[in-house]
């Protein structure tokens, strides 16, 4: 996906300039090469300042990897919620969740692959952990009020988001690496197929 992520330009001016640059520097280079992959003096070079700069923003390399996890999770949720109605028919609040979920990716690309490749790692923090426990716990809600008027096959709601998130990945990584044409068409044609993948 290294092909959609700029590089950076110009050295930053100030302090909130220069964290701002470091957190740009380490999504990129966590997003292309992961955590083990990445080292604070790559971030320090792409962000143009010192490596002793980075610390005085973030302890460390996890610190650093744990702030970017949590401002871009909390933006998934956000984007995820933004309109939805908690009253919704379980088809049409699907709809928005995936609609929310695409839009997400298209608007972040690189947040997008950076918690992928992220939100299991041993290194995230308590609150990393509980703010991918908040969406997991919002998806186990609708799926059980969905299952309770029996609208999902009957299935462990672990399998069922297994089902949905993998068919998403890999739709977006199929678009992100040209092998996948995401028009609206095929986005389309693509939350059908799943939502008659997991539906009674």
């Amino acid at each position: 996906m290294s092909g959609f992520l700029p590089s950076a330009t110009t050295p930053p001016a100030d302090k909130a300039d220069k964290r701002a640059a470091i957190l740009d520097a380490a999504l990129t280079l966590f997003a292309e090469r992961g955590f083990h992959g990445t080292s604070v003096p790559d971030i320090a070079q792409r962000a143009h300042v010192g490596a002793g700069t980075i610390y005085r923003y973030f302890e460390g390399k996890e610190a650093l990897v744990n702030a970017l996890y949590q401002e871009h999770k909390a933006v998934l949720g956000q984007a995820l919620l933004a309109g939805f109605d908690p009253n919704a028919p379980p088809r049409a609040a699907f709809h928005h969740f995936w609609r929310s979920a695409i839009v997400f990716t298209q608007q972040s690309p690189r947040a997008f692959q950076f918690l992928e490749l992220h939100h299991h790692a041993p290194y995230l923090d308590k609150k990393s952990h509980d703010l991918e426990g908040e969406l997991l716990g919002m998806a186990h809600a609708f799926i059980a009020a969905a299952s309770a008027r029996q609208v999902f096959k009957d299935v462990p709601a672990e399998v069922l988001m297994a089902l949905v998130w993998g068919a998403f990945r890999g739709l977006v990584q199929g678009g992100c690496e040209g092998r996948i044409a995401l028009t609206e068409q095929i986005i389309s044609q693509a939350e059908e197929c799943v939502w008659e993948a997991i539906r009674r």
